[in-house]
């Protein structure tokens, strides 16, 4: 007979806990878990596929531990004058995220974000051994630079969370919250900027914050704009003292030769992957215009994916969507439910089932 759970001698602090999870079904149509859902063009394919194949020349060797190459291209990418020493990656932004918890948080110390937000952020913070602080947002899902600041001075956190734009709802963050948490904050900031390539072009990021600002730290991921949600990279930009502390705490070789040589490739070809970022825009905001035509409230989004409310029943839709073939994602909030921005195809698909229960309410 297999043990359970709570039959082994688990961490006090973790009984109780589940873990993170998407529902995965073999549904046609999945926009649950904001993927990218545009294929990879076929010369980055060939691109990543060669630059993997000279790299399994060398195998049998440890890859490079500080992936220089690899920081040096992030750097290029986001451009601002930044350098490869000011640069990390690791697999996937979760763990960057980890690396930063186990550098500057742990026992005895507590780590703080503003709910509804990210849902990894209390997981990876309490596997970690801190403690989690959840915040409050305005009615509209925003945050205000008072407001911020304020809780940050009564909270204290050593660690504080700010998802820019806001993932489950959407919601833009305004470079003036980011310098209000700094100021209040007596720890490291991180602005989570896992979906930026989707705000409007104009949009500046947290990166231009950086200069002088030792405890800031901007992450990133190429799951969503660069569609490598299967390869797993993630990377930040922070002083490079920051980048010392997370040498502190990263497994050896934490970044194998292979997913070094992939993201290596992929950022040769930044604009070409960029290029679907502008069609999955116009899927989104097609996707909000017709939910208000159906009499749902779309909420303002800079992401890949739509929140929206006034949603009678968000199980029963949930259900009745996915008995049509079309997997969206229920993320708590009540009355809400939240799709990802896939093809026109796809986003046609959502769009005709979602009109179709309305019809037979």
């Amino acid at each position: 007979m297999s043990a359970r759970l709570e039959d082994l001698p688990l961490r006090d602090d973790l009984r109780g806990m589940t873990p993170y999870g998407a529902p995965q079904a073999p549904l046609s149509i999945a926009l649950n878990v904001n993927e990218n859902t545009h294929p990879v063009p076929e010369e980055v394919v060939d691109d990543i596929l060669g630059q993997i194949a000279r790299s399994l020349h060398e195998i049998n060797r440890y890859p490079d531990r500080e992936f220089v190459q690899l920081r040096e291209a992030f750097a290029d990418y986001l451009g601002e004058g930044l350098t490869a020493d000011q640069m990390w990656a690791a697999n996937g932004s979760n763990e960057v995220l980890q690396h930063l918890l186990q550098a500057f948080g742990g026992p005895g110390r507590t780590a703080m974000g503003f709910a509804p937000t990210y849902s990894m952020y209390p997981l990876l913070t309490r596997a970690t051994g801190a403690s989690w602080i959840a915040g409050t947002r305005e009615p509209d899902f925003r945050l205000t630079p008072d407001s911020v600041s304020a809780q940050i001075a009564d909270a204290q956190p050593d660690v504080v969370f700010l998802c820019a734009p806001n993932n489950p709802t959407g919601t833009p963050l305004e470079l003036d919250v980011v310098d209000a948490a700094y100021e209040a904050a007596r720890g490291i900031v991180i602005v989570d900027e896992a979906y930026q390539e989707f705000a409007p072009h104009d949009a500046p990021s947290a990166v231009t914050l950086l200069e002088g600002r030792e405890r800031l730290v901007v992450s990133r991921t190429m799951s969503k704009a660069f569609a490598f949600a299967g390869a797993r990279v993630g990377y930040l930009a922070a002083d490079p003292a920051v980048v010392d502390a997370l040498r502190l705490v990263r497994l050896p070789y934490h970044l194998s030769a292979l997913t070094q040589a992939a993201a290596l490739a992929a950022l040769r070809h930044a604009p070409l992957m960029l290029g679907m970022v502008d069609e999955i825009v116009a899927q989104r905001d097609r996707i909000s215009a017709t939910l208000e035509a159906l009499g749902y409230v779309a909420h303002q989004s800079w992401t890949n994916f739509v929140l929206f409310g006034d949603v009678d029943d968000p199980a029963a839709t949930w259900q009745a969507l996915y008995d049509r073939g079309v997997l969206i994602r229920d993320v708590g909030i009540p009355h809400h439910l939240r799709v990802t921005a896939g093809t026109e195809a796809e986003t046609t698909a959502f769009l005709e089932a979602l009109a179709s229960i309305d019809s037979e309410a």
